[in-house]
């Protein structure tokens, strides 16, 4: 885990928001998938830190930030953070929930965007179509649901190689990366506590208005929905390029990260 002394803390309306920073020129910040922390971007932050101002945040809820105790949205909590970096607009890159994310402070916060990067997701109204996926959601929903911590990781752990690989296709350091994440945030939350967020809404419609660009990346590997959607995000944006990476699933940055750091350098070479 990343040494406390290495995490920035932002103080918000509610409660600390860590964060981890590295490198100087133009800001570049990585908002991670849900249930784990910013260690997803291990690889990325070191090799983009030397072009440029890198900050991976831990987003509400996660890793070491504070838990949330009254409503609230991650976009405006980003639009917070890159307030007190007073470094913007900035190049948002998002994994998963973290593609979530980007994509609602494009609508929400545009003047704080340079440029976006959203990665295995779309918007958060998109709902994933395929059996395979949906039973992973219910199953992730009845062990939170009961506090079955274990059954919970094996299912939240078998979305990670898509639904045509299982985990022993996988370098077993990223399961066990991603183990270790999502058991630090578990433990940061209790069974039946209250979900404080609120989802940003009316999202497809707004997206014709944004005019930065927008990079979707997805694993080749990943379900038919969410590479399908993706294409759709980058389609319906007035500036969008869509990027499949070969032989990856839900985690591209994890299962190749010098290809995926790659495709993110040439397109921050393109701004």
């Amino acid at each position: 885990m990343t040494a406390a002394s290495e995490l920035k803390y932002f103080a918000s309306s509610d409660g600390d928001l860590a964060y981890r920073e590295a490198g100087a020129g133009d800001l570049v910040v990585l908002l991670h998938s849900g249930y784990v922390d910013h260690r997803v971007f291990d690889a990325q932050i070191p090799a983009l830190a030397g072009t440029h101002r890198v900050v991976a945040a831990d987003v509400r809820g996660h890793g070491a930030s504070a838990n949330a105790t009254k409503p609230f949205r991650w976009a405006d909590d980003l639009a917070d953070l890159l307030r007190h970096l007073d470094a913007g607009p900035a190049v948002l890159v998002g994994v998963s929930m973290g593609g979530v994310i980007v994509g609602d402070t494009l609508l929400e916060h545009p003047e704080l965007v340079r440029a976006a990067v959203v990665c295995g997701a779309s918007t958060g109204e998109f709902q994933d179509s395929d059996p395979w996926h949906r039973e992973i959601q219910a199953a992730t929903a009845r062990a939170l649901a009961s506090g079955d911590v274990e059954g919970w990781l094996k299912a939240f752990l078998s979305y990670v190689p898509g639904p045509h690989r299982t985990l022993d296709d996988l370098d077993p350091d990223i399961p066990r990366r991603l183990r270790e994440m999502a058991l630090n945030t578990v433990s940061k939350h209790t069974v039946g506590e209250t979900n404080w967020h609120v989802p940003v809404t009316d999202t497809w419609p707004r997206l014709p208005k944004v005019e930065v660009p927008v990079l979707t990346v997805n694993g080749a590997l990943d379900t038919a929905d969410v590479i399908a959607a993706a294409q759709r995000l980058a389609d319906t944006v007035q500036n969008g390029r869509a990027v499949l990476i070969e032989g990856t699933g839900h985690y591209p940055n994890m299962e190749k990260p010098e290809e995926f750091t790659a495709v993110i350098r040439e397109f921050l070479g393109t701004l």
